[in-house]
């Protein structure tokens, strides 16, 4: 007891105290052991912090050169493309597998299903992660770990490994569709960063439209259905040596750190440090402040959930195509394997449309931002979203009523992908610019609620299809779901007009409420 009594006095302890060897009760100081060699005071941490010297510091990632900048977009969209194509490219070869493991139809969707359940579950560990230690070393120990799995996948000799490596090659996947847009917010400035993330969400989008393009021909030929898990593997496992060797750290906070580093080296004053290096990580703090924040900002945040879940009912949509684009061309009009994926190109020229409508577009932003002297204001993304709510809706109704009958050509619900497509594209794309510009420190974080949510309706999505379109036909199926549609058109008018009230009480915004 006596001890304790000491330890509080030492606790309350005043510098005059101090000097004088006793504590303000008046017993005597019991230092720590080895206290007496430090200094009393330290200096001032503020003097010796290290930032960046100003906007043109080379140091900085958006002041890199633009092929560097390139380089490292190029690596991660091919990283980001090998994760998203996996995701679908297992759908069309279901039936080749079924054959080999004697499985039903709703069993085989699994494998599509858990891979894209390991991409709800990753992001909560590779946001934080990115943003506790930086965001190279998350996407290639990710990258590694996905071909790891895929490969796993590819040699399963039995129906149960096949789908643990599945699930794991989702959880590792989920690593660049998480970090990825971080990375382009990281080194591109607000000018340049729409169109950086156009190439994200390019990819990110035509990957499960080109799997069961490319998968289909796959398990058909003489490779067979394995090669369709031992072709992703390659490419992540090139996208991570090509990580290794070409991408730079590209994290603020931690580029600082390395900054630090290196001027302790060459001055020898252990007193420099970056802010970064002074947050301690306990199991506990990981856990209920850096692992909980994406889901913190899911629910907390009224724009990330709506627009979470407008974009999470698009997502859902693209891997319920799978289900749909298979029915329609597959079972009604009788394409083959590998055939019944080619109409996927339609939806994909859609997506190619919006993009390059983007890139016009992205002009009359940039005129905006250098007249508001180069501060964005998020809700200038969404005119687009308001515009694209519509086309969407009407895709899917133009798909499902040109689709159900065998006497309509083929053609009519193949161009319904054209709407579908530019219309999903041009909402994906601005909804992760807007939560990007609106929470731009913790975009990983904010990227990974998006990402948690919409994955999880990716993974439904194809099961509800079957009961959907098997109970009430293909027809009234989508127009279920154009009605859906329908109900999340006034979602980005009420953030176009209430944006900046919303976000002038947010806890995590890291722009002006202009």
């Amino acid at each position: 007891m006596e001890y304790g009594q000491k330890a509080t006095g030492l606790d309350q302890n005043s510098p005059e105290d101090a000097e004088k060897g006793q504590c303000a009760d008046g017993a005597p100081v019991v230092p720590p052991s080895g206290l007496s060699r430090y200094p009393s005071s330290p200096p001032n941490r503020e003097a010796y912090r290290v930032h960046f010297e100003s906007e043109s510091d080379p140091d900085h990632p958006q002041n890199w050169l633009l092929s560097t900048k390139l380089g490292i977009s190029s690596i991660l969209v091919l990283n980001t493309l090998a994760a998203t194509f996996s995701s679908a490219v297992f759908s069309p070869a279901q039936s080749y597998i079924g054959e080999e493991f004697g499985k039903g139809t709703q069993v085989l969707t699994l494998g599509t299903s858990l891979f894209v359940v390991g991409y709800a579950l990753g992001p909560i560990v590779f946001a934080p992660l990115s943003e506790l230690y930086g965001r190279r070393p998350p996407v290639i120990v990710a990258a590694v770990a996905f071909g790891i799995f895929n490969i796993g996948s590819a040699v399963a000799k039995d129906y149960q490994t096949l789908m643990i490596c599945r699930f794991f090659a989702g959880v590792f996947g989920s690593c660049p569709v998480t970090v990825v847009a971080a990375v382009f917010a990281d080194i591109f400035s607000h000018k340049w960063r729409g169109l950086a993330i156009l190439m994200f969400s390019a990819s990110t989008i035509c990957g499960p439209l080109t799997g069961p393009l490319i998968g289909g021909f796959i398990a058909k030929s003489h490779l067979g259905w394995r090669w369709t898990s031992y072709l992703p593997a390659i490419v992540g496992f090139v996208a991570a040596f090509l990580s290794m060797l070409f991408q730079k750290e590209s994290y603020p906070p931690v580029v600082l750190v390395e900054k630090a580093r290196k001027l302790r080296r060459l001055t020898g004053n252990w007193c420099i440090h970056a802010e970064q290096e002074l947050i301690e990580v306990n199991i506990k703090s990981l856990a209920t402040q850096y692992i909980s924040r994406p889901l913190r900002i899911l629910f907390t945040e009224p724009i990330v959930f709506l627009i979470t879940l407008y974009t999470s009912f698009l997502y859902g949509l693209l891997y319920l195509s799978l289900a749909a684009y298979a029915l329609i061309f597959g079972r009604v009009h009788g394409f083959s394997p590998g055939i019944d994926g080619l109409p996927y190109l339609a939806m994909i020229l859609g997506v190619f449309l919006s993009a390059f409508f983007s890139i016009y577009t992205n002009k009359f932003y940039v005129k905006k931002l250098e007249a508001n002297n180069n501060v964005p204001v998020p809700e200038w993304r969404l005119p687009i979203v308001i515009f694209s709510g519509p086309i969407v809706a009407g895709g899917l109704f133009w798909l499902g009523w040109g689709g159900y009958n065998p006497r309509t050509h083929w053609i009519v619900p193949t161009i319904a992908g054209l709407p579908l497509g530019f219309g999903v594209f041009s909402i994906f794309l601005p909804c992760l610019n807007y939560i990007i510009d609106a929470y731009l420190l913790y975009a990983a974080s904010a990227i990974a609620a998006n990402t948690v949510l919409r994955s999880i309706s990716g993974a439904v999505f194809p099961h509800i299809a079957l009961y959907l379109f098997d109970g009430i036909g293909i027809h009234w199926g989508m127009t279920v779901l154009g009605s859906i549609a329908v109900l999340f058109v006034p979602v980005p008018l009420v953030f176009y007009y209430k944006g900046k009230q919303i976000r002038a009480r947010s806890k995590f915004p890291l722009v002006s409420n202009l």
